[in-house]
């Protein structure tokens, strides 16, 4: 049996504690599957596509890796993929609040489905993407938060 996770996030942009949570996924799953989201509800400063892209240029040389966007519930894109498991990053407490919440929203929805939560490293625990885009929005130097293939 593939063990399939599905990484969901909107990745605006794509910051060091994302890739930090993605490798450390690594030995544990067959698949990761990064999840780009999209909502209606929320204004992106940056396009689908190049969010996609980002990632796919990050994650070039690991097979395990695949990068799809989507929109709706991330329970059923889960199963759309067949995916077991989902994978959400923990910076502090006030994410464990948030993410336990959805965690029993979804296992109520599909409880075939399971979360795995990984807390991220302590050094790159700050890191959010909207610190990095209003960092970007006043024309700071945000290039230490944020893989080196992610240009503006």
């Amino acid at each position: 049996m593939v063990r399939t996770a599905i990484f969901p996030g909107s990745f605006d942009p794509v910051t060091l504690g994302h890739v930090n949570i993605i490798e450390r996924a690594f030995p544990l799953f067959d698949e990761i599957i990064l999840a780009v989201g999209k909502n209606a509800d929320k204004e992106y400063l940056f396009s689908l596509e190049k969010r996609i892209h980002w990632l796919q240029k990050i994650f070039v040389n690991n097979p395990k890796i695949k990068v799809r966007g989507y929109n709706g519930l991330t329970i059923n894109f889960a199963q759309k993929c067949k995916a077991s498991f989902l994978i959400r990053g923990l910076r502090d407490s006030t994410d464990f609040e948030f993410e336990k919440s959805m965690a029993q929203v979804n296992r109520q929805l599909d409880p075939k489905i399971d979360t795995v939560f990984f807390l991220t490293s302590a050094q790159l625990s700050f890191i959010s993407s909207s610190i990095v885009r209003d960092i970007i929005k006043h024309g700071g130097d945000f290039s230490k938060f944020v893989p080196t293939n992610v240009e503006i």
